[in-house]
């Protein structure tokens, strides 16, 4: 999940609430979109390694 924050920037969060927090997890800033997009992508992948 993305989100544009009021600073400009774009912030990628897990898609699951952490359990501990109650929150989404913060997956890093990214000064564009197209930045967090591939972050998300190359998140995916790693995920799905053995």
């Amino acid at each position: 999940m993305i989100r544009k924050l009021a600073s400009g920037e774009y912030r990628l969060y897990s898609r699951k609430v952490d359990p501990k927090t109650g929150k989404r997890r913060n997956l890093g800033t990214f000064d564009s979109m197209a930045q967090a997009k591939q972050h998300e992508r190359e998140v995916q992948y790693f995920k799905r390694q053995g």
